[in-house]
């Protein structure tokens, strides 16, 4: 009895922290806009209220970047509209990544 008693706490335990461990995931959030000007920013952060400060951001066109940088310290990216055709990366890392084609980035 003793035995199967630790057991059952031992998988509580363990269904615990794995639960714990999920309720500490965040999600990636990212949106931009055309400033009317010339400029497009986009603003990022993360479904659990974190910064995206220092978050690296692409530019990119059929796979190659035209331009590399960083969320500033507001969590803001701005950069010149390319004349092309051309897509935003946030990248967060592995699973925190999103793609916003410039199609989609309207005043």
């Amino acid at each position: 009895m003793f035995k199967r008693s630790m057991f059952f706490i031992g998988l509580l335990a363990l269904v615990a922290t794995f639960a714990a461990g999920q309720a500490l995931a965040h999600t990636p959030l990212c949106s931009c806009y055309d400033n009317g000007d010339g400029t497009v920013t986009c603003e990022g952060g993360f479904s659990d209220g974190s910064s995206a400060a220092s978050v690296q951001m692409r530019v990119e066109k059929d796979g190659s970047v035209l331009l590399k940088g960083k969320m500033d310290e507001d969590s803001e990216f701005t950069f010149d509209k390319p004349d092309e055709a051309y897509k935003v990366v946030f990248d967060a890392g592995e699973g925190h990544k999103i793609e916003i084609d410039g199609k989609e980035i309207v005043e």
